[in-house]
């Protein structure tokens, strides 16, 4: 029974990561680059408008759903442990926690806190559009590879105890 608990686990927190994965993906090779071709106070305004919008239900679920199953496989993980599945669970789910919820916490929020409290037509707010886009992108590209390896490790997994 527990045996196919993990299975059906892992297998939902691979689609999760390749979901999340694919929405990060997203930000960085076109949404990013395309905020950063118009004017900053356009830019500004867009991604404040974002970063209120992707507090919604749909998007949360996936994501923070996504991490809850990574803690139960952390947890399950010892159960496939003499096998390398158990391994793979256990990284997989370490770096879709570390690489999704801790550089989000360490780096994405702060970032969206600071461009939350500006003020897209004061002066320095280019200055400020500038950094956040480069910082931004940057560890939202992080975010892009550790749940598409994550993704990859769980299928690697579960391929290994088909």
């Amino acid at each position: 029974m527990i045996e196919q608990a993990i299975h059906v686990a892992a297998f939902v927190a691979a689609i999760g990561c390749g979901l999340v994965a694919g929405i990060f993906f997203a930000f960085s090779s076109f949404v990013m680059p395309a905020l950063g071709r118009i004017p900053p106070e356009q830019g500004i305004n867009a991604m404040q408008s974002i970063n209120v919008a992707v507090m919604n239900a749909s998007f949360l679920s996936l994501f923070v759903g996504t991490g809850v199953i990574c803690l139960a496989l952390l947890a399950g993980s010892y159960v496939w442990w003499e096998s390398p599945s158990g391994k793979l669970l256990l990284l997989a789910s370490l770096l879709y926690l570390v690489g999704c919820f801790g550089v989000t916490r360490a780096f994405n929020i702060p970032l969206n806190d600071a461009l939350a409290a500006a003020r897209p037509a004061m002066p320095e707010a280019a200055a400020l559009w500038a950094h956040y886009l480069g910082r931004w992108t940057m560890w939202n590209t992080v975010r892009t590879v550790a749940p598409a390896a994550s993704m990859a490790l769980f299928v690697a997994a579960l391929l290994l105890k088909a």
